[in-house]
């Protein structure tokens, strides 16, 4: 039976000089699971923590924003050969500070139009597909 893991995950939005909606992503290690492709920041949610908590702590691990307020966007389950994960998918639209990685991972923001260029994880495409045009 393949490992499950309960993650929770932000879809950082912004609005650009031009009036744009901006996502914030980061660029997966080539030697971790799922190695070079993009990604929503975010982590596992802990024994002892909800979802909220997981996505508050992980964001300022990974790339030092403080959530102010976000709201659910969706519930992803996927199944890879390894493991199956769980998905909990919030939007990200109310932070302080300026999203950086602080794992050493290559970052930036995107266009949704350039998120479709981009190569995900599997689970994460469905994220994209729900995404205000």
């Amino acid at each position: 039976m393949a490992k499950r893991v309960n993650v929770a995950v932000g879809v950082i939005k912004s609005i650009d000089a031009s009036g744009e909606t901006i996502y914030f992503l980061t660029k997966r290690l080539e030697e971790a699971h799922q190695g070079g492709k993009w990604e929503f920041p975010g982590g596992k949610v802990e024994t002892d923590e909800t979802v909220a908590q997981a996505l508050f702590r992980e964001l300022k691990e990974e790339v030092d924003i403080e959530i102010l307020s976000c709201s659910p966007l969706m519930v992803v389950y996927h199944n890879y050969s390894d493991k199956e994960v769980c998905l909990n998918v919030f939007i990200v639209d109310n932070f302080q500070g300026q999203p950086a990685s602080q794992e050493g991972l290559v970052d930036g923001w995107f266009s949704l139009e350039s998120l479709k260029e981009l190569d995900f994880p599997e689970a994460n495409k469905e994220i994209i597909d729900q995404l205000p045009e």
